[in-house]
């Protein structure tokens, strides 16, 4: 479990494959600190360290994660945010964020403004349900507020500290994100959708 709080920003420094899996090689400055067979989250994916080296670990995507994530086309050099779970003795700083991402979407637009950055995601009608006004989402791991959602479309709002030390930064227009929906809301739905059904 996960609170969308990024520790840090690793680098991609090389993907290899064993079999079907896909090996990834991660650098960053909590590398060092980790232990082998700890959840770490990348770009919101919950994976498992495999191997730890000084300021480098590796992580096994196996073929499901790929097709389901962006994971899938992620490069060497490229920048992803990490996040250690959490620990059920301190502070809930995001929200409860699993790892397990839902789907991914397309950036729509992207605005720069002096002090802030506004993202526009797209909104597919069959998860529209899952996003409410001020409501938490997990983009690429990041815990963010939505706002401004429309019948095919929300957007998040980004403070200085957040956009550059994330991986938000490099999202484009037609980026594709690693999304997340509020665990609370999906099991509200699961809920009433069981109750309807009966």
């Amino acid at each position: 479990m996960f609170t969308g709080i990024i520790e840090d920003l690793g680098t991609i420094i090389d993907i290899s494959q064993q079999k079907q899996n896909t090996v990834l090689t991660v650098q960053s400055k909590i590398s060092s600190e980790l232990k082998i067979d700890q959840s770490l989250s990348h770009n919101g994916i919950c994976l498992t360290v495999i191997e730890v080296k000084e300021n480098q670990h590796q992580v096994c995507l196996v073929p499901e994660t790929l097709s389901k994530t962006t994971a899938t086309n992620w490069q060497i050099g490229q920048l992803i945010n990490l996040e250690r779970c959490m620990q059920f003795n301190g502070r809930l700083d995001g929200h409860l964020v699993q790892g397990h991402v839902d789907t991914t979407l397309t950036c729509l637009n992207r605005i720069d403004g002096a002090e802030n950055w506004v993202f526009t995601f797209e909104l597919p009608a069959r998860f529209a349900h899952l996003v409410v006004e001020k409501g938490s989402i997990c983009i690429n791991g990041t815990s963010l507020t939505c706002f401004e959602i429309t019948d095919n479309s929300f957007d998040v709002a980004i403070i200085p500290y957040t956009f550059y030390n994330t991986s938000i930064q490099v999202i484009q227009i037609g980026s594709k994100v690693n999304i997340e929906f509020d665990i609370v809301g999906k099991y509200i739905q699961r809920i009433a959708q069981a109750r309807y059904n009966s």
